[in-house]
Formats: structure tokens, C-alpha cells, sequence
């Protein structure tokens, strides 16, 4: 009989998904994840089969936590511009306060791997598209609330929405200070 596993599988894609959102897909490397982890070079492969399996895993979790979250700000009680204010802004200030700037990992990893891996451009393509789904549906409430014009297209609006939130995203990781950032998030709840 085999040895116990000597870590968590939950704790470990969590640890990975640090690495690779900090690091890049290309920029991890497989002893980057084992420092990581705590686990043999074994333990790693035995359990997650490769490090692209355990990328596709970390991509998962963060789409269940770091991406739902901004879908859960969206869907909150009150005045839709309010909501899409306060989610823009919630995005501004957990970009500038992380010392990494890591920015949005699915944002990442389309600029990394669009082009070379089927899997993971999936995995960012379902992830942006739920989050345009909710920001369309919130437009979609604000002109039934009279917040926002009924003749404005919910679809064109949520794409231009997740399209401010990509570059929002990608600002945040060079940027000096909140400023520009917030020049964005006015400009765009006022052309609401």
C-alpha cells in the first residue's frame, strides 16, 4: 500500500494558482511549483498529472473565486450605476493594493496562451462571457428601472462593459496611482 498523500490537493491549486498568476504559464516552472507547494517533484505529477493539468485546475479555482466575485458585486441589491460603480471600483482597488499587480489572472493568461492553447482560451472565453452575461443583465434592469435609457442595447453595453473591465484590469498593473483608472470608471457609468 502506498504512502498517504502528505498535502491537500484543495491547498495546493490554491498555492499554484498564486504562483501561476503571479509568474505567467511560460514563467512557472515546474520547481517553481514544487518550492511552492511543499511536494516532491513526484507528489506533483502523481497527483495533478502535469503542470498544465494543474494550470487548468488553478484557472478553475480562480474562475470560482476571484471571477465570481465581481459576477456577485454585479448581482447585489440597489441602484444598478451604484453596483456597476462600486464593482469597477472594488476591481481598482484590489488591482493597486496587491504589490504584485498580478492585474486579472484570465486576462493574463488570454494575453499568454490565446493564441497556443485550446484549453485554457476556453476556460477565459466561458469566464468572460459570464461576466459579460451579468453585466448585460444589469443593464437589462437598469432600463427596466428607468436607471438606463430603453433604447440602449444590453448586449452591445455588457460587451463594451467587460471590454472596460479587461483594460481596466490591465491598467491597474502599470499604473501610478487611481487617477486614470478612475477617469475610466466615471466615463463609463456616465455613458450609461
Amino acid at each position: 500500500m502506498g504512502r498517504p498523500k502528505q498535502f491537500d490537493p484543495d491547498v495546493a491549486v490554491e498555492q499554484a494558482m498564486d504562483v501561476f498568476w503571479r509568474k505567467g504559464y511560460a514563467g512557472t516552472t515546474p520547481q517553481d511549483l514544487v518550492d511552492a507547494l511543499g511536494i516532491g517533484k513526484g507528489s506533483l505529477y502523481n497527483t495533478f498529472g502535469s503542470k498544465h493539468a494543474l494550470y487548468e485546475r488553478a484557472l478553475r479555482r480562480y474562475r470560482d473565486s476571484q471571477a465570481a466575485a465581481l459576477v456577485a458585486l454585479i448581482g447585489e441589491a440597489g441602484p444598478v450605476k451604484a453596483r456597476l460603480r462600486g464593482a469597477l471600483e472594488f476591481l481598482v482597488d484590489m488591482d493597486l493594493a496587491d504589490p504584485d499587480r498580478r492585474g486579472c489572472m484570465a486576462v493574463n493568461a488570454a494575453a499568454e496562451l490565446a493564441a497556443t492553447d485550446e484549453v485554457a482560451t476556453e476556460l477565459v472565453r466561458r469566464m468572460l462571457d459570464r461576466t459579460e452575461d451579468a453585466f448585460r443583465a444589469l443593464i437589462e434592469e437598469g432600463r427596466r428601472s428607468g436607471e438606463i435609457a430603453p433604447d440602449r442595447d444590453p448586449a452591445a453595453l455588457g460587451s463594451m462593459l467587460l471590454n472596460t473591465v479587461v483594460g481596466l484590469r490591465l491598467m491597474a498593473r502599470v499604473a501610478e496611482g487611481p487617477d486614470r483608472l478612475v477617469r475610466v470608471i466615471d466615463a463609463t457609468v456616465d455613458s450609461l
